[in-house]
């Protein structure tokens, strides 16, 4: 720019000492001393016509200096506004942003504080209907704490397992097999090393082997798929329970289950009563479920019966409205009778129907 102003003065000059000599060699007596000296004024006047040419020829490269130069003062003009443009834009993004981000704030503050008061609610609530845990631990993978049903007027325990790690829940089979002789739920957890375990699905005995019944999925893997009449109970990758009524391979893909076994019935969905199939309504029988409540946490139950003078057991309409006032929104019956089985931290709690610990074909356990 400053090249282009010091261009333009330098031919300014030039005009004007152009100008001045061609008035001074057209004056007349200019023209009269080069007559009386012998010469011609044609020369002269030829010097003058040239010099008026390129006066004019600067005054045309003039008048381009100057267009060029109001070029430039638009250019830049429009750099100004476009630059001004962008600032203002930045900053109202940048207004945008933070006002998104105080938004997700106090989305995840909100949640932080529901998560805190339910989870106080669901304590004070159980607190209130069994009192204090018998037994808690603290794990990297899952915390567990359990509770004596007793004081709910029932002989069995309940394990409230918030977990930390998905992969802290398992379904496992006797001896990793489909088809053996059987593994009582005890022997399982010992040899996997879990904290917590009760029994898995139902199971039929061909040949002196036992098989899983229905749908069987382990580490994310389809074992058995049959018997879609029954319902399905399952954690996904999350660590979430899942379930109910699978009829395809391509729900269980859908859902990402890991791990799941199969019986019958569903008791609750979205903490509401399902109903229970006349074959097994208004029947004591010695239970075993699981659910999640409804901050997400997970419980496993089991309840004693076919035990006269200790424990009758209870009737899944029962059950049904003893998990409503535990806050639990999902649940579902497993294998119960003599299969119910509750052991935690090494030993079997409960008192299994048959006097002794039964041998299944799987196994739902916990580790910490």
């Amino acid at each position: 720019m400053f090249t282009r102003i010091q261009l333009a003065l330098l031919l300014l000059f030039a005009a004007i000492a152009g100008f001045v000599a061609a008035l001074h060699y057209d004056h007349p007596a200019v023209r009269n001393d080069a007559e009386q000296a012998g010469g011609s004024v044609e020369p002269i006047n030829g010097r003058l016509q040239q010099m008026r040419n390129d006066l004019s020829d600067l005054g045309t490269a003039y008048r381009k200096i100057g267009e060029t130069a109001d070029e430039t003062k638009r250019e830049l003009s429009a750099i100004r506004t476009a630059l001004s443009d962008l600032t203002e834009r930045a900053h109202s993004e940048k207004a945008q942003d933070e006002a998104q981000k105080q938004m997700v704030d106090r989305v995840v503050a909100d949640s932080e504080r529901h998560a805190k008061e339910t989870k106080d609610v669901l304590d004070t609530v159980l607190s209130k209907i069994l009192g204090d845990p018998i037994g808690q631990t603290f794990g990297k993978r899952a915390t567990i704490k359990v509770f004596s049903l007793k004081e709910a007027g029932y002989r069995g325990y309940m394990a409230k397992v918030k977990l930390h790690d998905p992969r802290a829940v398992r379904l496992v089979l006797s001896h990793d097999k489909i088809g053996d002789r059987g593994e009582t739920t005890s022997q399982a957890a010992k040899r996997t090393g879990a904290k917590l375990a009760i029994n898995g699905g139902g199971f039929a005995t061909q040949k002196g082997l036992l098989y899983p019944m229905g749908i069987t999925v382990v580490d994310g893997e389809i074992k058995t798929f049959y018997r879609t009449d029954l319902s399905f109970i399952g954690f996904n990758k999350d660590g979430n329970l899942v379930g109910g009524e699978i009829t395809t391979k391509e729900q269980l893909r859908k859902l990402n289950v890991m791990h799941g076994a199969t019986f019958v019935p569903t008791l609750l969905k979205g903490g509401k009563k399902l109903a229970i199939p006349g074959k097994w309504k208004n029947k004591k029988e010695p239970r075993t479920l699981i659910g999640h409540f409804s901050n997400g946490d997970l419980l496993f139950i089991v309840i004693d019966g076919r035990q006269k003078g200790y424990s009758e057991g209870v009737t899944l309409e029962e059950a049904q409205e003893k998990l409503l006032e535990f806050n639990v929104r999902d649940a579902y019956n497993l294998d119960g009778g003599g299969s119910s089985t509750f052991y935690y931290n090494g030993q079997v709690l409960n008192s299994p129907s048959d006097g002794r610990e039964r041998k299944l074909a799987s196994s739902f356990a916990v580790l910490p």
